[in-house]
């Protein structure tokens, strides 16, 4: 059976934590004047992935 290949495109937008996969948040690049400092901070934070996008996530990463 041939080895596993994760996907790469995967590979840099997720991350494995205990309790799944993390993401990046969109809107943190550019015209940050204009948001406040709260949307900012919690912008901050990455985002779980939802369990109904999991299996595709784990589907592309398999050795994560």
């Amino acid at each position: 059976m041939p080895k596993l290949k994760s996907n790469r495109g995967a590979a840099k937008r997720f991350r494995k934590t205990k309790s799944g996969f993390k993401c990046a948040s969109s809107n943190r690049r550019h015209i940050l004047t204009k948001k406040t400092s709260k949307r900012k901070r919690q912008l901050r934070k990455g985002l779980i992935i939802s369990d109904s996008d999991m299996g595709r996530v784990e589907q592309m990463l398999p050795h994560s």
